[in-house]
């Protein structure tokens, strides 16, 4: 069984820091809870829990001195209300993340209308929207939604990508509104290496030899679903976490496996699935 990897995949420097700083804090002896997953990878949350950093869903839960704010960022209001429970935090928030903080906010104290491209739920959008007016902004996923606006009501409009988007996938929306409202300006917010892992996965589907794409990431993951949609979209593609969800029948026939993965995917769990797959081969040959 032959592997290929995409050129570019897996960590990104957003989510290698926060990983790298909650591991600092419990080799410093540190012990604290994590307010939602510290990147959307569930492997990586089970070894947070082994090494003592469990996960909730509010501040209200936390037992423990500290609180870990994620790579995903959270609203500024948390922060408050983390110190107001006399927490000290500890902020991974990745500054891709901050950078559409900043820009949103300087955007609305110039009077624009804010539209954030992406999933209404999902954390990174929450952080952005959870303290806002609903009145300041609009969160949109498809032309559906943008066509169901009157645009021209608004002076300005400024309009921000989710960072682990696939911005091809909104292309049309952000041009009905751009047209609607010729005030309309769009910031650069898609983070490089989701953008670079997205071109290198295309590029991994569209190679002849490859028979077969997986992209590894965990279920919850968006940078990592949108990898998927991607190469679907050329060659036969499954989205799995791990070598267990690799199922006999995928490798039937298959010649070469390409391999990708998201943004939030250990190295090691690659390692494992191509370990895996050249192993397949291995042992079917040897019992022939």
């Amino acid at each position: 069984m032959k592997v290929k990897r995409a050129e570019k995949y897996g960590f990104c420097s957003g989510v290698r820091v926060a990983d790298m700083k909650v591991r600092k804090f419990v080799a410093s002896g540190g012990r604290g809870a994590i307010l939602g997953q510290v990147v959307h990878n569930e492997r990586v949350v089970e070894e947070m829990e082994r090494l003592g950093m469990r996960t909730v869903d509010s501040i209200d839960e936390v037992t423990e001195p500290v609180i870990v704010f994620s790579a995903h960022g959270v609203p500024a209001s948390y922060h408050e209300r983390a110190r107001a429970r006399g927490l000290q935090v500890l902020d991974t928030t990745c500054r891709f993340v901050y950078d559409i903080h900043r820009e949103s906010r300087r955007a609305l104290e110039e009077g624009r209308h804010l539209v954030f491209m992406g999933d209404p739920n999902h954390r990174e959008v929450i952080g952005y929207t959870h303290d806002l007016d609903p009145a300041v902004y609009h969160v949109l996923s498809t032309l559906e939604q943008a066509k169901e606006v009157d645009w021209s009501v608004y002076p300005a409009i400024s309009i921000f990508y989710q960072t682990t988007l696939n911005t091809e996938d909104f292309e049309e929306a952000v041009r009905f509104i751009e047209a609607s409202n010729p005030n309309t300006k769009r910031a650069d917010t898609v983070c490089y290496a989701t953008r670079e892992n997205q071109h290198a996965a295309r590029k991994l589907a569209e190679d002849p030899e490859v028979d077969l794409v997986l992209v590894i990431g965990g279920k919850h993951s968006a940078n990592t679903r949108h990898l998927w949609e991607i190469t679907s979209r050329i060659k036969p593609s499954h989205l799995i976490q791990g070598a267990a969800d690799i199922r006999p029948e995928w490798l039937d026939g298959i010649s070469c496996v390409g391999l990708t993965a998201g943004a939030s995917t250990p190295d090691s769990i690659v390692d494992e699935v191509e370990a895996f797959l050249t192993g397949v081969r291995e042992d079917s040959g040897a019992s022939n």
